[in-house]
């Protein structure tokens, strides 16, 4: 992103985007705070020794790190991805979330309760409980029914059969397999069975899902649509998903936030545009280079502050007053709460000025739609071709956060810094009227309102 040098007055006022809620520990779903697993036969020297600055390389004689040194936390609600090539310990790290291995070292919390630090019995009542789990080769029953395998969590927690089936059945629907309960998983297909699997897991109703590999042994086309569904189901339920994947693109599509592991570590922690645009280490960036970046990075990701912005009860000699100043032919109209309302032209509020009037409102134009932060950049490049000015970007709550410039759009995809300045006219072609007319004109005014 650029920085702007230009002077910021009321009417020029750069609006950030909301920066939400700050974070407590209610918003933590888990916690993993310097995690080690070392299998072997000598585990603690082996940490020693990787504390001391070895390499895990080093350590084979002693013992195998799969995992070293991690730490992050998942918030409730988010998609934590987990990525990272065969070997890198991503398998072993979200095994050792639900207890199937206990850490060497380190702790892991789940809803304030540290599951390396407890009873088996207690453990198997976080896992009832809190945790369910999807596995990538679908573990179902093959003597039970579908519905049957999709109640077998809730059969675990001793809910009574026709509670439990009745349960079972309602997920089924949710994941698109209404009517195939009595079937038997050998006559479904992959998907249908992956599905199963992930009904399973959500009958159970805990707040944490781990999902290790979930979609790779589906063909290409069912995996993607799998994927989809998982983000479908997702915003409704608002599960916390910890997703393991060897697939950067599935990573980019699913996660909220992303962790990149290589021989046991964790070398960066971010959200998809992080990933892509600010690559921690030459690693990283070679795993990103080749992914289609259109489809990861977002308006919110890559906008520009919109500088050119005008209050509607400004009225035109305001407006006018700062696309002048701005030497720009357009800007952007919000209200007391910065709110978008559209455009305005300055030849339209030329005329506004020069005819005594105080109504803004009339001129302003709303053949410009506003975009949503988290809309995808492939998504915007026919809008951005046709439009004369930038895109304003707009949160949930109407407020005007940003600007999207062609430029930007363009630079996005090359992962270069764009030179737009503020608020620009992409179309070279509607210049802005001369600035001494402007004054002339605003002279001539000056006793209007």
């Amino acid at each position: 992103m650029y920085e702007s040098t230009d002077k910021v007055t009321p009417e020029t006022q750069i609006i950030p985007p909301d920066s939400g809620p700050q974070r407590t520990e209610n918003d933590i779903a888990l916690s993993v705070s310097n995690v080690y697993k070392v299998f072997g036969k000598r585990p603690a020297e082996v940490i020693k020794r990787l504390k001391a600055g070895k390499k895990r390389d080093e350590l084979t004689a002693l013992g195998t790190a799969a995992v070293i040194d991690a730490s992050f936390e998942v918030k409730k609600g988010e998609i934590f991805v987990v990525m990272g090539l065969s070997g890198s310990g991503k398998s072993t790290l979200i095994r050792t979330l639900n207890g199937l291995w206990a850490p060497t070292e380190g702790s892991v919390v789940v809803g304030g309760t540290d599951i390396s630090k407890i009873s088996d019995k207690e453990l198997r009542r976080v896992r009832q409980q809190k945790i369910s789990m999807v596995f990538q080769h679908f573990a179902l029953m093959p003597h039970r029914t579908v519905l049957e395998n999709a109640a077998y969590a809730l059969e675990v927690q001793g809910v009574a059969k026709a509670d439990r089936l009745a349960r079972a059945e309602k997920v089924l629907n949710l994941v698109g397999l209404e009517g195939w309960g009595a079937k038997y998983p050998s006559e479904l297909s992959g998907g249908m069975q992956q599905r199963v699997g992930l009904a399973r897991a959500l009958s159970a109703e805990t707040d944490i899902l781990l999902m290790d590999e979930a979609f790779s042994a589906l063909d290409p086309l069912i995996r993607r649509e799998m994927q989809e569904q998982l983000v479908l189901l997702q915003s409704e339920l608002e599960k916390t998903i910890i997703f393991i994947t060897h697939d950067l693109n599935e990573a980019m599509f699913l996660g909220d936030r992303i962790a990149v592991m290589r021989d046991g570590e964790i070398v960066q922690i971010g959200t998809p545009d992080e990933i892509l645009t600010s690559p921690a280490n030459d690693y990283v960036a070679a795993f990103v280079q080749d992914v289609d970046r259109t489809r990861v990075l977002t308006a919110g990701g890559v906008m520009e502050p919109a500088l050119a912005v005008v209050n509607l009860s400004g009225g035109p000699r305001n407006a006018l007053r700062t696309m002048r100043d701005l030497q720009v032919s357009a800007a952007f109209v919000v209200d007391r709460r910065r709110n978008y309302l559209g455009t305005v032209r300055d030849r339209d509020v030329m005329k506004q000025v020069e005819a005594h009037s105080s109504d803004l409102n009339s001129v302003i134009r709303k053949s410009i739609e506003p975009v949503s932060p988290e809309t995808a950049l492939n998504d915007l490049f026919g809008r951005a071709v046709e439009s004369p000015i930038p895109l304003p970007v707009v949160n949930d709550a109407g407020r005007l956060v940003g600007a999207l410039p062609r430029v930007t759009l363009l630079a996005a995809l090359g992962n270069v810094p764009s030179t737009t300045g503020e608020f620009p006219v992409v179309d070279t072609a509607v210049a802005p009227i001369p600035k001494q007319m402007v004054t002339d004109a605003l002279a001539k005014t000056e006793g209007d309102a």
